[in-house]
């Protein structure tokens, strides 16, 4: 039995080498050295394809692998930076990639986000101990502490039940940052989403419940058995010297209610984090901290907003007084780079995934544009030699690149599929219920709705969900206020259960290629970072 299929083997290679030898048989596509891929093989290359932009693309990868350095010693990092896209699932990230290419007046398709650039990319497992399909706050704890935990708790073991401070008691879990400060590095925490949101918040935290942001969530049984809200643990962080950067939304869970916030303690922890920073800056607006000296100016503390921070297309069109997280990324760096011992800072943007929730891709995708703008900000300002930079997501949405558009076609619009030539048709594709449809779209939420030129997506949650099949023949589908369509009716659109991506560059990098569990980031930044005991 094996003889004869090693008598196949050697027959088709025959075939396939037999017939190039001849010139007379090969097409004409003997080109001489110039079509031969300089090998012993008597096949020859067809000029056209290897002056392929895409033959030459390939060859020049290739050829630049020769050169990456594999660093793999413990320490190499100086520094370590986490990018966390909430939401940014593979589906987010190749959209976004040709939205952001077409503003830039290509077809889309063959650009490149910043972090794609990245010499070392792998794929990531998102799952919870007890979810298929995971949320944050379990999924950014894993990340930290290198230990997967269950849904919904932030910084505590998977033995711990959600919502019981009691048996929280015990099980927290060391993240990264505290390890940074502990050993005397700088350190900082940036978001778009509330600071005290589960992404965020799993970099210093402890909590059995992702929603205890105040305490006006703690439960009669959290308080009896000392658990403290999220935005107390922030303020009283006590490990090294305290966390340098800490931006992002959020102020109400940080003010009391007759000040405006949703603290029923009274207490303002704002003032209690300026009397215990006495040298510290407190700002509010994106004029306040562009106005800081990152040269000089010690520890800050900017939350920008009452709840989540703008969308960033909402901030643009509206001119909403606060810093973009590519300004907050780079005057971050500028404060942290002080240290001479080096620094860790979260980045993450968290209305990737606000915008999916509420079936607005243009939000979503916009504000997948400007992470990578501002990856590139900390590529640009820091080195591959001492600096980890580590790109990634939580976890992934319900959010479908769909149908057959022609090259180009507008990544916001509707199918217009190419003609028997090659070309596209005059018109956009219908379905077989005779009417268009788009190319993105998701499978759950609260479906379709044609809000104009609103750029809040939140605004979608006002009315009522409208799911299956609309006709968009006289709809807008590329304007803000579009929502695509949705199968399944649900109060928000979820979170998808397939893995999502990891990017990498510098120290330690090359640890992430792969398909591995998500737990492995923290070990590949401890690692890298040097921020583990001897």
């Amino acid at each position: 039995m094996k003889m004869k299929y090693l008598v196949l083997a050697i027959s088709a290679s025959a075939l396939l080498y037999g017939c190039g030898g001849d010139s007379d048989n090969n097409n004409g596509n003997n080109n001489g050295d110039g079509g031969n891929p300089g090998n012993d093989s008597s096949l020859s290359f067809n000029e056209k394809q290897v002056s392929s932009e895409w033959y030459q693309q390939g060859e020049a990868v290739v050829a630049a692998a020769k050169e990456q350095q594999i660093v793999n010693e413990k320490g190499a990092a100086k520094n370590v930076i986490l990018f966390v896209g909430d939401g940014m699932g593979i589906s987010t990230v190749t959209a976004a990639r040709i939205l952001a290419g077409q503003m830039q007046g290509l077809d889309g398709e063959e650009y490149q986000l910043s972090f794609e650039k990245m010499p070392f990319s792998g794929l990531v497992k998102t799952y919870n101990t007890n979810q298929q399909t995971p949320d944050s706050a379990g999924t950014m704890t894993a990340m930290m502490s290198g230990v997967k935990t269950k849904a919904g708790v932030i910084g505590v073991a998977e033995e711990a039940s959600r919502a019981d401070c009691g048996s929280s008691q015990g099980k927290g879990l060391v993240t990264a940052l505290e390890l940074a400060e502990d050993m005397g590095k700088a350190t900082g925490v940036l978001s778009t989403a509330r600071i005290t949101h589960a992404t965020p918040a799993a970099t210093y935290a402890k909590s059995p419940e992702r929603n205890w942001e105040s305490d006006d969530g703690l439960t009669d049984e959290a308080v009896a058995n000392g658990c403290k809200d999220i935005a107390d643990q922030l303020v009283s962080f006590d490990i090294g010297d305290g966390i340098d950067v800490v931006l992002g939304g959020g102020r109400r869970h940080f003010l009391p209610s007759e000040s405006g916030g949703k603290r029923t303690d009274g207490r303002d922890l704002t003032a209690e984090w300026k009397n215990a920073h006495p040298t510290g800056s407190y700002v509010q607006t994106g004029s306040e901290f562009a106005a800081l000296d990152a040269a000089s100016v010690d520890q800050v503390l900017g939350l920008f907003t009452s709840s989540h921070m703008s969308y960033d297309a909402d901030r643009e069109a509206n001119a909403k007084d606060e810093p973009s997280l590519t300004e907050m990324t780079s005057k971050s760096i500028d404060i942290l780079s002080r240290d001479e011992d080096g620094y860790f800072l979260m980045v993450e943007s968290g209305r990737i995934d606000h915008g999916h929730h509420a079936g607005s891709a243009y939000t979503a995708l916009t504000d997948a544009v400007e992470f990578s703008n501002a990856i590139q900000a900390a590529m640009d300002k820091t080195s591959a030699e001492d600096t980890l930079i580590i790109v990634t997501a939580d976890h992934s949405h319900v959010f479908t690149i769909a149908g057959y558009p022609t090259r180009g076609n507008p990544i916001l619009g509707k199918v217009v599929t190419n003609d028997s030539s090659g070309e596209p048709e005059s018109e956009p594709s219908l379905a077989a219920d005779s009417m268009p449809y788009t190319t993105l779209g998701y499978t759950n939420g609260l479906g379709f709705a044609d809000l104009g030129d609103v750029h809040d997506a939140d605004a979608r949650y006002g009315a009522a969900s409208d799911t299956g099949r609309k006709d968009l023949a006289a709809v807008e589908t590329q304007s803000p206020g579009y929502h695509q369509e949705a199968l399944v009716p649900l109060g928000s659109e979820t979170h998808a259960g397939e893995d999502v991506g990891v990017w990498a560059r510098g120290p330690g990098a090359h640890l992430l290629t792969g398909t591995n569990e998500q737990s492995l980031v923290f070990h590949v930044m401890a690692h890298a970072g040097g921020l583990l005991p001897e």
